[in-house]
């Protein structure tokens, strides 16, 4: 067994020159596939054309650039919270085996900001294009035509006090509060986390513990009402009781991905001497798990709204399995995200090789964010969506970014929690 002097527990991780060239080749290639669908979109080559009626209106290109805006805003939010949500984990459950990468964990969170801008902007900018609730009209109990009872029993939720079909306050302050909640406990967890490697003690420790435990408390309340919120009410008339969940499923699974390849990148560059093929093994066991995870709840939602067959419920599978746009990747989605991970991640060895963590973790964040693609587009596009050079394009800049970002808040401070009461444990351990 190694022992503590073995290993430079005041490793830096260095952000090189070559991987900040990978990322922005990355975000270049992402920008011009984005650029070619948006002019294809201008001059009708691949988005049915301005001319076109869809629900009531013409449908213009910049509705597809929005809803890929907020495909990828929701969906690396959630990633970047996941990875405080699980650092946060760790404490509360006093786990030992992942102190070597804490500091991965806790990287992701560094996207809350820009998220939170990116987020809020776009809503500002593209809420009508976006959300249907959001025009006035529909809670006009005098406009006979466009008047909307379902939606005016909601209205409140989102215009609270104030009156419905105005300015929705409601809404906007519940998004400011779940950023403001989570880049707090983050930027928290982080100070906390760093001023310990110049303390001894446990006492850190445990006061990175309390805060944890407050954070996860919240973090189950916001993530759930987030998903209502940014998801959910984009088809406003439908609802279901799983969906905070189905979202969180969703973002841990991709989430945890990232921590993996992260991880396995980091490993394969020098780093994390003491992470060996146990630690490996556990981020690939809970890559495994949480999609069997997501892969039940999709499963209770889907088929107790089938065999319910009520159809305001329903309408929601109908118009994506009906669509000649959509009902393919329905196919993809589950594809990707279950029948891969289960296959590939069921035997021992494949948890434990790097080579099967890169691909089938690649595969599984671009399932997920089908995932989202599908929660999103047939209900603010309908059949003018679609999956071409826009999507392709918004992804790649996002990921890019994303990346960049985390990668150079990892770089600023030890990769390794070097008074970590558990350090030891983690060295040891064995599965």
């Amino acid at each position: 067994m190694a022992h503590v002097s073995n290993y430079n527990l005041d490793q830096k991780f260095d952000f090189t020159a070559s991987i900040k060239k990978t990322l922005f080749v990355g975000l270049g290639i992402g920008a011009v596939l984005l650029i070619a669908g948006i002019l294809t979109g201008i001059f009708g080559g691949g988005d049915h054309g301005a001319a076109e009626e869809a629900g009531g209106h013409a449908f213009h290109w910049y509705e597809r650039l929005y809803a890929n805006l907020w495909i990828n805003n929701v969906y690396f939010t959630g990633i970047a919270i996941i990875g405080v949500f699980f650092f946060a984990i760790q404490y509360a459950a006093q786990a030992g085996w992942s102190t070597g990468i804490l500091r991965v964990m806790l990287s992701l969170g560094n996207w809350l900001p820009f998220a939170a801008v990116l987020m809020i902007v776009t809503f500002f900018v593209a809420n009508h294009d976006l959300f249907h609730w959001t025009h006035s009209y529909l809670y006009d109990t005098n406009d006979l035509e466009h008047y909307d009872r379902i939606i005016d029993g909601k209205g409140a939720f989102f215009y609270w006090p104030m009156e419905k079909g105005s300015f929705p306050i409601f809404y906007i302050v519940r998004m400011f509060a779940f950023f403001g909640i989570w880049i707090f406990f983050f930027n928290k967890l982080k100070n906390l986390s760093f001023a310990e490697d110049n303390l001894s003690g446990s006492h850190n420790w445990s006061n990175i513990r309390k805060w944890s435990a407050i954070f996860l408390i919240l973090f189950g309340i916001t993530s759930s009402v987030s998903a209502w919120d940014w998801v959910m009410s984009i088809d406003t008339h439908w609802f279901s009781t799983m969906f905070g969940w189905y979202v969180f499923a969703s973002w841990f699974v991709a989430g945890l991905s990232v921590i993996t390849l992260i991880t396995v990148f980091l490993k394969e560059k020098g780093y994390l001497e003491m992470v060996n093929e146990n630690h490996i093994h556990d981020l690939g066991k809970f890559v495994f798990a949480f999609s069997i995870f997501w892969t039940y709840i999709w499963f209770s939602q889907f088929l107790l709204i089938y065999y319910a067959n009520i159809p305001e419920e329903s309408v929601y599978f109908v118009e994506r399995l009906s669509s000649d746009v959509y009902s393919p990747f329905i196919f993809v989605n589950l594809a990707l995200n279950f029948v891969l991970p289960f296959l590939v991640l069921m035997t021992r060895d494949s948890k434990r090789h790097t080579i099967f963590l890169k691909v089938v973790c690649s595969l599984i964040i671009l399932g997920h964010w089908f995932d989202f693609f599908l929660m999103v587009q047939p209900g603010t596009l309908g059949h003018n969506g679609g999956f071409g050079l826009m999507e392709i394009g918004m992804l790649l800049v996002f990921a890019s970014a994303f990346g960049f970002v985390a990668l150079k808040g990892l770089a600023k401070g030890n990769l390794v929690a070097k008074n970590h009461p558990m350090l030891e444990e983690s060295y040891h351990h064995h599965i």
